[in-house]
């Protein structure tokens, strides 16, 4: 009888996971978390902008018509209610950076390498690097379009509302300024980049949200420092009894003498002040000077700052794959498992 050899079955590739549907079962709380804290900062955002807006702005018509006549009724209640939306508001959009940084860092990568769910992951034929392409590129479009959305709102509702209601904040105010501009948006991608690159350096849970969120403090500080210097400022000159120019970021102030040196101010305050004209004679101070960056400077500061914050996190970026790669060499990836087993994996993985 003729033998035959069976020809050997050839091995059947393990079916890689579906990046788009995996992500979002595996951080569906955090996806809710997201799009529930945006709705609703977007509907108190539209409110402002529209009827909180309108109520304040009519009680403040009230409390200017009253002048000096005497007690009259006005609409407190609608000025309040605004003023506390508004603080509110603000101080959540210009947060959402820490809050993204220091969720990338605990549940995004940190708990996910301690617990393995990424080391089963990268045996499914999903490789660490787009594993990591992955984890960053659907959470940034999220949040850039959420965060820019909310910085929308905010300008929106602040620009319509600046002049018809007197407590309104200045465009310098440093959480106005931030909350109405992309600077808040830069820096949650950097928070995002951040927080990953302190899930791949700590691989645990507390430690990389601790990293993650201590370095996106640090860059706002450093942002906020730099700022008045990423773009030329103006300077304004006034005389020693009318005091100090402020209608803009500052960057500098003191003194100017008789053949225009710019000198440190010894806090006396207006020549008026007794003892600050003798003083200010021995100075041979002939007036005040403030630099600073008026309102027209604002685009410029917003954009130089933003510039800066990407260029930050993509350097993140980049460290955060070197550092992937260089940790990972060694692991192993499954190409040739059964189609049985690795559809087990890959539904322990999306738990």
């Amino acid at each position: 009888m003729k033998h035959t050899d069976t020809p050997a079955p050839t091995p059947v590739p393990a079916p890689q996971p579906r990046l788009l549907p995996w992500l979002l079962r595996l951080h569906r709380p955090g996806l809710a978390v997201w799009a529930g804290l945006v709705a609703v900062l977007a509907l108190a955002l539209i409110a402002m902008w529209g009827p909180l807006g309108a109520a304040a702005a009519d009680g403040w018509r009230q409390y200017r018509d009253c002048g000096d006549s005497g007690p009259c009724g006005y609409d407190q209640d609608a000025i309040i209610r605004y003023r506390d939306v508004y603080t509110y508001t603000t101080f959540a959009v210009i947060a959402l950076p820490f809050l993204v940084a220091a969720w990338a860092g605990a549940a995004l990568i940190g708990r996910e390498l301690e617990s393995g769910t990424a080391h089963l992951a990268w045996t499914t034929g999903l490789s660490p690097t787009r594993w990591l392409a992955a984890k960053l590129a659907a959470p940034a479009a999220l949040i850039t379009a959420g965060t820019g959305l909310l910085v929308l709102l905010h300008h929106l509702a602040w620009s319509a509302n600046r002049h018809r209601i007197d407590t309104s904040k200045s465009w310098y105010d440093s959480p106005t300024l931030h909350a109405n501009g992309p600077t808040t948006v830069a820096l949650a991608l950097a928070g995002l980049a951040a927080g990953v690159l302190a899930g791949l350096l700590w691989r645990r849970t507390l430690p990389a949200l601790v990293a993650g969120l201590g370095f996106t403090v640090v860059l706002r500080f450093a942002a906020d420092l730099v700022m008045p210097y990423l773009w030329p400022s103006v300077t304004h000159v006034t005389g020693p009894d009318t005091g100090y120019f402020m209608a803009g970021v500052e960057v500098d102030s003191g003194l100017v003498t008789s053949d225009g040196r710019h000198i440190a101010d010894p806090g006396c305050g207006p020549s008026f002040v007794d003892g600050c004209a003798e003083m200010y004679a021995k100075l041979d101070a002939t007036g005040v000077y403030t630099e600073y960056h008026p309102e027209s400077h604002y685009w410029p500061l917003q954009l130089t700052t933003s510039a800066l914050l990407l260029a930050v996190a993509a350097g993140l970026v980049v460290t955060a794959f070197a550092l992937l790669r260089r940790s990972t060499a060694s692991t192993p990836t499954r190409t040739g498992a059964s189609p049985r087993t690795a559809v087990s994996a890959r539904e322990e993985v999306a738990v």
